[in-house]
């Protein structure tokens, strides 16, 4: 048996309420299938399950806020079978001498319930004791079928059907959160995050001012030869530029979890993007050295109208191994980022503006950015930085190089 969990959504998820289920009992899923959706304060999430199996359970019911963590469904792997795995559950334990006495007895009358044995306990398989309190069912009202009297998932079933047939008062509809009210949730998320980054990350920062001279008339070029709708942003060849670099300075590039640092097995890098009505994500554009620059581009342009809408997938949201901060538009020159933990490191952006700079030997005007890394001390030093800065720069410089 399989559990499906409610994911972490990032480091300052504790919670998640399902608003809807995609699948039902006895429905195939596979890897990378979206199975359900679930609000967190910054998104309704659409969720994946990376396992492969048949449904056997849902056990949290629509509507319901639980603790990341928290078993939402099982699956059955392929080949196993749900009335087997159900009999499995109810066999007492070999070591309970007296339950095992009487069981072919038992096994005789399979129709009827069975009292359990005089001084022990009934049998309750687990799977069956966690949907009678999905469902709210009192498991000790439940009369068994299974050998020795013991309940099975199927007893609380038949139960939960027989109590619901009760009249029940009518529920109080649900209260839609306003765009006031996430926000203001979005706001408490993200300043017990950035609490826990700057209370437990010792932070280093450094800066490069990067000559963008050579990838924006590469650029312009590129783009002259394009349609409106295939042209592609500055902003993809920097979300390039720090991914190649990442993958060439895998300190940058990964988690600090239980006092130790784990390399990331991708690049998959987080897109700091601002929201309508307040408050920021950061969601990953997953395996970004391996993507041609169109793609990207592609990729960024549904990411942003994606989180902004407040519908993400549970991937893009888990699994940023390095942040990229682009605060250009907003007139900033530089921006000294918070790491988002377990990340180690956040690269920012600010205006690309025009500076007097001696270029071979001559004063010129060009277009520069200051670029900043701030990263934990922990996974790596202000050396290691200086060459992660100075790599993208350097990539920078070679824009045909992004374009592989």
């Amino acid at each position: 048996m399989i559990d499906f969990k409610m994911p972490a959504l990032g480091s300052d998820m504790d919670e998640g309420t399902l608003n809807e289920w995609l699948i039902k009992p006895g429905d195939k899923v596979t890897r990378g299938q979206i199975v359900a959706v679930v609000e967190t304060t910054k998104a309704e999430v659409e969720v994946e399950c990376w396992q492969e199996g048949t449904v056997n359970e849902l056990l949290i019911p629509i509507g319901e806020t639980v603790q990341v963590g928290t078993t939402l469904a099982t699956l059955l792997a392929p080949g196993e079978h749900a009335e087997k795995r159900a009999r499995a559950a109810a066999r007492p334990r070999s070591g309970n001498k007296a339950a095992t006495k009487p069981a072919a007895a038992a096994s005789m009358k399979p129709s009827a319930p069975v009292a359990a044995a005089p001084g022990h306990r009934r049998w309750v398989s687990p799977a069956a004791r966690r949907l009678a309190q999905s469902l709210h069912v009192d498991v000790d009202a439940v009369s068994g079928t299974g050998p020795q009297g013991a309940v099975t998932i199927i007893d609380v079933e038949h139960m939960a059907s027989v109590a619901n047939t009760a009249i029940k008062p009518p529920a109080k509809p649900a209260t839609k959160a306003t765009p006031a009210d996430r926000a203001a949730q979005m706001r408490k998320s993200i300043a017990a995050a950035m609490s826990r980054s700057k209370r437990e990350i010792p932070h280093y920062y450094l800066a490069e001012e990067i000559v963008l001279e050579k990838s924006l008339s590469w650029l312009t070029t590129r783009n002259a030869q394009r349609s409106i709708d295939e042209r592609v942003l500055p902003a993809v060849l920097i979300l390039k530029a720090v991914g190649l670099a990442a993958q060439r300075f895998d300190e940058f590039n990964g988690f600090w979890r239980q006092d130790g640092f784990e390399p990331a097995t991708g690049v998959h890098v987080g897109v700091g993007i601002s929201l309508r009505g307040g408050g920021l994500v950061a969601p990953a554009i997953h395996d970004v050295p391996e993507k041609k620059l169109d793609e990207l581009m592609d990729n960024l342009t549904d990411l942003v109208a994606r989180a902004r809408s407040f519908s993400l997938r549970s991937s893009e949201m888990s699994d940023p191994t390095i942040t990229v901060t682009n605060l250009g538009d907003q007139g900033v020159d530089a921006v000294f980022g918070v790491i988002y933990p377990p990340q180690v490191a956040i690269v920012g952006f600010g205006q690309p503006t025009e500076r007097v700079c001696v270029i071979d030997g001559g004063i010129r005007v060009v277009t520069t950015v200051q670029a900043t890394l701030a990263a934990d001390h922990r996974a790596s030093d202000g050396h290691r930085g200086a060459l992660f800065l100075a790599a993208i720069d350097e990539l920078l410089q070679q824009p045909d190089l992004l374009e592989k």
